[in-house]
């Protein structure tokens, strides 16, 4: 029997205040193991949860920031250097507050808060987890945001 090709569903959140990002600099477990990148908080969807809740708990417990969700700003699809492929939905959140001494996840350096340009130059040092980290950006930074109801959740 062939098996049935499934690509990962993950979340990332897109924070931005006062002109920067808020991206986490982790140690990198796939493409270059041990370096230190950057990312948008992101992860993979759990057992019954929304994308929503999903894309709220990555975000805690990666920076350290409670979140609000807001808008949704994309699907994005890449096929990962391990060979996975990654449906990577983004959404737009407002920054509620740190939680003081909040325990990050393993491999979890800290919370970056960055501007576009800090960004570009952390993208020219190859710095970036991902290659959808940026376009995420720049498509927030066009004005690129949909309607949370776009997304239908029937449980």
């Amino acid at each position: 029997m062939m098996s049935r090709w499934t690509p990962n569903v993950t979340v990332s959140t897109l924070v931005y205040h006062d002109g920067r990002f808020l991206l986490v600099e982790e140690y990198d477990q796939i493409s270059q193991p041990g370096k230190p990148v950057l990312n948008q908080p992101a992860g993979h969807l759990e057992a019954d949860e929304t994308l929503i809740e999903a894309a709220e708990r990555e975000t805690l417990e990666e920076t350290g920031w409670l979140v609000e969700v807001h808008s949704y700003l994309g699907l994005y699809i890449n096929t990962a250097v391990n060979g996975i492929t990654y449906h990577r939905h983004c959404f737009i959140a407002r920054p509620l507050s740190e939680v003081p001494d909040a325990v990050l996840d393993e491999g979890i350096i800290g919370p970056r808060w960055l501007t576009l340009s800090e960004l570009l130059a952390e993208d020219q040092k190859n710095r970036l987890r991902s290659p959808m980290v940026l376009p995420c950006c720049q498509d927030y930074l066009e004005g690129q945001s949909y309607p949370l109801e776009l997304i239908k959740d029937f449980r």
